[in-house]
């Protein structure tokens, strides 16, 4: 009940934020003045559709991807004790979390590593990677499974993909709107859609994409901190501790996504395109915290 109404409430608050803003500055009177043919409130209702509908169309799709694309052998018939105690660990923090029993996998990577995804809290994934396995005590790998947990328990995918929703329906629609005022202010096209307005359309919907994946990860590195408390409850703070100084000895720094790595960006710009805070922010906060 509680994402229904969020999502809902999302999507009325991106209607009524674009449309104060567009008041505010006079948006619509400057596109009036110079011929803009524009429908805004069309394009602005076909922005959040397609933004929404991209968004949780790669929710639903997390898992299956997921699988495949890291080759994710599923333990159906634990194999073995270490397998079984893989199991039977993820079963006792999802009956903790009150959520039903992820799938869990494994996935061959040399790097130690652990992801969780799905849909909602009763249909999720936690995959550990071989690396994980074979550089980590049973201790920290009990944190780690922990703090995957409780990115399901919390609701984090759906969370994020409503962010990423609002996000895409701003960029989609102020590209648009971009593309409308190159073509018609300094293109001077009259009929139809001149090259200006795919142009302009391009260009800015790259740029406005690379600042609305700032937004985004700064919100998923807020939900790494609520991760790694919560699993701090489920496992042990100092377990939670552990893993996260193990993973400090081990754990080569994020990648920056593909628009940016040609540009050599780093330092503190580099930052703010990481999904994840850095490991001493988050060891500070755990070691900070009353639980």
């Amino acid at each position: 009940m509680q994402r229904i109404f969020l999502f809902l409430a999302t999507n009325f608050a991106v209607l009524l934020l674009v449309g104060i803003i567009f008041q505010l500055l006079g948006i619509e009177g400057i596109l009036q003045e110079n011929g803009v043919d524009m429908n805004l409130q069309a394009l602005l209702v076909l922005s959040v559709v397609i933004g929404f509908g991209g968004s949780f169309f790669s929710l639903f799709m997390s898992k299956w991807l997921a699988k495949r694309s890291m080759s994710v052998q599923i333990i159906e018939t634990p194999s073995g004790q270490a397998e079984q105690w893989l199991v039977d660990t993820v079963t006792r923090q999802a009956q903790q979390a009150g959520i039903g029993m992820p799938e869990v996998g494994i996935f061959n990577s040399p790097a130690p590593n652990a992801f969780a995804t799905g849909a909602n809290r009763n249909n999720s994934l936690v995959a550990v990677s071989t690396g994980l396995l074979e550089n980590m005590n049973r201790d920290e790998v009990e944190a780690v499974l922990a703090h995957e947990v409780t990115h399901v328990a919390n609701g984090d995918m759906v969370t994020l993909t409503l962010i990423q929703g609002i996000v895409n329906s701003f960029v989609i629609f102020f590209s648009r709107v971009v593309g409308h005022l190159v073509d018609r202010v300094v293109f001077k096209t009259e009929r139809g859609y001149g090259p200006g307005y795919y142009i302009g359309s391009i260009v800015a919907q790259i740029i406005f994409s690379l600042l609305a994946s700032m937004i985004v990860m700064w919100f998923s590195r807020r939900r790494e901190f609520r991760a790694d408390a919560g699993g701090a409850a489920l496992a042990g703070r100092h377990k939670m501790i552990a893993a996260l100084r193990r993973l400090q000895t081990a754990h080569d720094p994020e990648p920056l996504p593909d628009e940016m790595a040609a540009f050599g960006i780093s330092g503190k710009v580099k930052s703010l395109f990481s999904s994840h805070p850095p490991l001493d922010e988050r060891i500070i906060a755990l070691e900070n915290s009353t639980q």
